[in-house]
């Protein structure tokens, strides 16, 4: 079992660096491409994309790290381990995306509220095209993110695949913002980073409360606590359950459960019976990390 959860670990950190890396890459020539397109064809919304762009090649690197240190063997200063740090990763990317966020919004309602639209220049065709290619990337970093987020059930990579999806949308924002402009509503394109602003915001407070969750002991999901139930009861030995809790740490599980026995088992059999039911909650459920079984006399 050691080197299964060996294995995994390994595992683990090999997709998730390998899909980090890729990502940054790919943000990288993004970030490059929208300001480049921002800045020749004057439009503050494709500047504003590319800033979002480059946030997510910092907060990528920010899971890389996340994920690493979560991943470290338990020791004698942290015996249950380091799951917790992925989720101060993903608080951390949420905070980022905030300030990004924020950053852009309050450009955006400078614009808006200064009233001089005739000032402000009309975004050329080069922004448009660039927000087209950004739109089909970041959707397809998106899912591609994703994908590997849900394979290895990692909250950081998630929440790295989520930051791509709204730059998705803001750049559907900077799409609309820019065709406005060009076609004589100059004001539009600050109307998109504003847009922007709003996604960015929601998206980083998804992350947070996510994050927040695993990081206060939040217990498992009805059904999965269920499907731990039906497993234990399937040990014929064992005669109920008096207790059964949960806790999500990181992205692993806890269990703690007081099962009753034969009142007249020795204390070998109802070692025994304990073990067993470790063992089998173990198997069924590889995501389960600890698991503390008390034996009652029935």
């Amino acid at each position: 079992m050691g080197k299964n959860r060996k294995k995994a670990k390994d595992d683990f950190q090999s997709i998730a660096n390998r899909v980090s890396m890729t990502t940054i890459i790919g943000n990288v020539l993004l970030s490059v491409l929208k300001l480049v397109a921002g800045i020749a064809a004057h439009s503050s919304a494709m500047i504003s994309d590319a800033v979002h762009s480059a946030s997510d090649v910092f907060s990528t690197i920010v899971v890389i790290i996340g994920i690493r240190l979560s991943s470290k063997e338990s020791d004698k200063n942290h015996p249950y381990g380091h799951e917790r740090l992925e989720c101060v990763a993903a608080i951390l990317l949420s905070v980022v995306l905030l300030v990004t966020g924020l950053g852009i919004g309050a450009d955006a309602l400078k614009n808006i509220f200064s009233g001089h639209y005739e000032n402000l220049q009309v975004p050329g065709l080069l922004a448009l095209v660039a927000a087209v290619i950004s739109i089909g990337v970041k959707e397809a970093m998106y899912w591609y993110t994703r994908h590997y987020a849900k394979m290895i059930d990692s909250s950081a990579l998630m929440a790295d695949a989520w930051h791509h999806r709204s730059d998705a949308f803001s750049s559907i924002g900077a799409l609309i913002g820019i065709a406005g402009a060009r076609l004589g509503f100059p004001v539009m394109d600050s109307l998109a980073s504003l847009v922007i602003f709003i996604f960015i915001v929601k998206a980083a407070a998804d992350i947070f409360k996510d994050a927040m969750d695993k990081m206060v002991d939040h217990s498992c999901d009805e059904e999965t606590e269920r499907q731990i139930y039906n497993c234990v009861m399937k040990n014929k030995k064992v005669l109920g359950i008096d207790l059964l809790q949960t806790r999500i740490f990181g992205n692993k599980i806890y269990v703690d459960v007081e099962i009753q026995a034969d009142a007249m088992c020795t204390l070998q059999e109802a070692h025994n019976i304990a073990e067993e039911v470790h063992d089998e909650i173990e198997k069924d459920f590889p995501k389960v990390k600890h698991i503390m079984v008390h034996v009652n006399p029935k």
